[in-house]
């Protein structure tokens, strides 16, 4: 099976009815509708919140379907095939890393202005927040597959899988805040840069990372 072909197989499961891809729109729809409710009607302290809080709720979101990206091919069988086949583990998990975040990341980016309007901010502020979900959600998805090797074989995995991911995802839910709020302020700031650096980072890392987790887990 080619990388292509394993994007697509994974995209088309979890577009599937009542897949991740649902389940993470549903949950990040109903966190940013909720925040406003809690928070108060006031402009001023949404907009102060408002990076923050759609960035982690992005992240939680993501976590919702990262604990299926190997589990249901290792538990049928079919992660021991495609271990052993032309693929290298590093391309096996470039190619889920890929399909988790078109079949996640992506749909949280299309809706991430709907966040924004949630949180009453102005044009400035909307086009900062997509941009800073744009950037961090690669970083999510990447992160969380070395969560999910790591825990493929554990006992109550998915429980697990938060405390390892959500530390590694601090970095994320910052500059993502940080990028939203200078740009409010009419501010300069590296915030979008510094995110971008830490997706990229952890894009071209995650793979040989993940792929060490595969190992370990498939030859214990």
């Amino acid at each position: 099976m080619s990388c292509i072909a394993l994007v697509v197989r994974d995209i088309r499961l979890a577009s599937r009815g009542g897949g991740s891809t649902l389940l993470a729109v549903a949950f990040f729809a109903t966190m940013v509708t909720l925040v406003p409710l809690g928070v108060g009607p006031s402009p001023g302290v949404l907009r102060a919140v408002a990076g923050g809080i759609v960035m982690l709720c992005a992240a939680l979101a993501a976590l919702l379907s990262l604990d299926h990206l190997f589990q249901a091919d290792f538990e049928d069988g079919s992660l021991d095939l495609l271990a052993t086949g032309p693929l290298s583990l590093e391309s096996l998990a470039a190619a889920k890393i890929t399909a988790h975040w078109l079949a996640t990341g992506l749909p949280l980016v299309i809706i991430s202005p709907l966040a924004a309007f949630a949180m009453e901010l102005p044009g400035n502020g909307v086009v900062a927040m997509v941009k800073a979900v744009v950037l961090g959600t690669p970083a999510i998805s990447a992160l969380g597959a070395i969560g999910a090797s790591l825990t493929l074989a554990a006992k109550r995995g998915g429980l697990i899988l938060p405390l390892i991911v959500l530390p590694l995802l601090s970095p994320v839910v910052i500059f993502g805040a940080g990028l939203v709020r200078f740009a409010l302020e009419g501010a300069a700031s590296g915030a979008a840069f510094y995110l971008a650096a830490y997706s990229f980072a952890a894009v071209l890392l995650s793979p040989f990372a993940t792929a060490a987790g595969l190992r370990m887990n498939l030859s214990a």
